[in-house]
């Protein structure tokens, strides 16, 4: 046998994935009509690696952006830290919510009166969460005053009106203008007793976040009528501190108790919501680690495929080194071959993961048109639109670890085929 036969050298002096390399692979991707199993098994990797990797990229983006819509809409109406006195009544509540407004990194500071009650109309009833507010405190809280859908915030405080959501408004039968009871068992004490306080508020606006459980839970009175409502004369029950940056909330609590100035117990936005959030994490996870398990069967593929792909191409393998293809030129052409099945799957997935979460929401509308259901519930997924937010770490996180796996498929069919010896390879033919 030559010295070209036995070097790792390319015939004639040419480089490592030199251009017959490239032609030879290409020749065997087109498999003939005799080597149409091998053509299946190929563009079965193919639609296995672009289905996977598609299927990664969409359902990581949804998940990336249920956390962000539900953050920003859990944030945008719950304050990032509550501060609630120890030492007696807030009574001085517009004093301690102007220092804590002047710490640095806080944006505003809101004083609220909340309560629990039962919401009635003629045609249903609906327990709600009631928070009192100023009108200027509802103004700053622009996922509720950006979001009215009907009636007007106009004279909130002197009007004495309620604002509720569009689902709660839904559930009652009732718009703007209507009038709704509000039912508290904490009401007037008499000689016999505490009785329940019944009061009718009149519809002032209907406001919709886009989040049904706020939607159908959460109704605002004006701050002194919360006050008269709930026996809570001269005082709050809480301060509501909303932050420039959530995350930076550990920064911030030292210097919020001290402005506060008196006993106070604060709790965060992540230890209010820490049990939701933990779930959509792993959740996630999960969910990653699952669906990754399509791209290595996909792989898997690809190793079949290549295996009988060498069997097939015993003589050309032979031929190849008899003419002077070294082992690492017959390594590098399965190689090539292998690893173009999952570079072009890899990529087309990406492409067609992008388009489907860039238009995620238009193919939910089409594909509940088509089917005449509701294929997602805002009343179990809390959302009224489904949201898909592509993160760039890990998209490509996922796009390389298809790469590399499909590289790595490749190697050990590839290593059979150039260890294959010339003479028994055409004996075996």
């Amino acid at each position: 046998m030559s010295q070209a036969a036995t070097t790792d050298d390319a015939p004639g002096g040419t480089k490592p994935f030199a251009g017959f390399e490239w032609l030879i692979a290409g020749r065997y991707l087109r498999a003939r009509r005799k080597e149409g199993f091998i053509s299946v098994i190929a563009g079965f990797s193919f639609l296995g690696i672009m289905l996977g990797v598609a299927t990664l990229i969409i359902v990581m983006a949804v998940m990336n952006g249920f956390r962000t819509e539900l953050l920003n809409k859990i944030l945008g109406i719950n304050g990032h830290v509550v501060v609630q006195p120890l030492d007696g009544p807030l009574t001085d509540y517009e004093q301690v919510a102007e220092r804590l407004a002047k710490v640095s990194g806080v944006k505003f500071a809101i004083p609220l009166v909340e309560g629990q009650a039962l919401a009635s109309s003629p045609a249903a009833s609906n327990g709600v969460l009631v928070r009192g507010l100023r009108a200027q405190d509802l103004g700053k809280l622009k996922l509720v005053a950006s979001t009215i859908k009907e009636g007007t915030l106009e004279g909130f405080d002197e009007a004495g009106g309620i604002l509720i959501g569009r689902r709660l408004a839904d559930q009652l039968g009732v718009r703007a203008g209507d009038t709704i009871s509000l039912v508290t068992p904490r009401g007037a004490v008499t000689p016999m007793g505490v009785t329940p306080r019944i009061k009718g508020y009149q519809v002032q606006a209907v406001f919709e976040i886009g989040m049904s459980e706020y939607d159908a839970a959460f109704a605002f009175l004006p701050f002194e009528e919360a006050q008269a409502y709930f026996n809570r004369e001269g005082d709050a029950s809480s301060i509501e501190v909303y932050l420039d940056h959530p995350d930076l909330v550990d920064e911030v609590k030292p210097a919020l108790e001290k402005a506060a100035g008196r006993q106070v117990y604060m709790v965060d936005w992540r230890a209010r919501n820490k049990t939701f959030f933990s779930a959509l994490e792993v959740e996630r996870n999960v969910m990653f680690l699952i669906l990754t398990l399509i791209v290595l069967v996909a792989a898997l593929n690809i190793i079949s495929g290549l295996i009988m792909l060498v069997k097939d191409k015993g003589r050309d393998i032979a031929i190849l080194r008899t003419m002077g293809a070294t082992r690492g030129a017959v390594m590098r052409i399965f190689l090539i071959t292998g690893a173009s099945i999952g570079v072009v799957g890899t990529l087309a997935g990406f492409a067609l993961g992008m388009i489907v979460c860039w238009n995620v929401e238009g193919i939910r509308a089409f594909l509940a048109y088509l089917t005449g259901t509701e294929l997602f519930s805002p009343e179990i997924y809390f959302l009224s639109r489904l949201p898909a937010e592509p993160n760039v770490r890990e998209t490509a996180t996922v796009v390389l670890m298809a790469l590399v796996l499909s590289v790595v498929a490749t190697l050990y069919p590839s290593w059979r085929a150039a260890k294959l010896d010339p003479v028994e390879a055409l004996r075996y033919e």
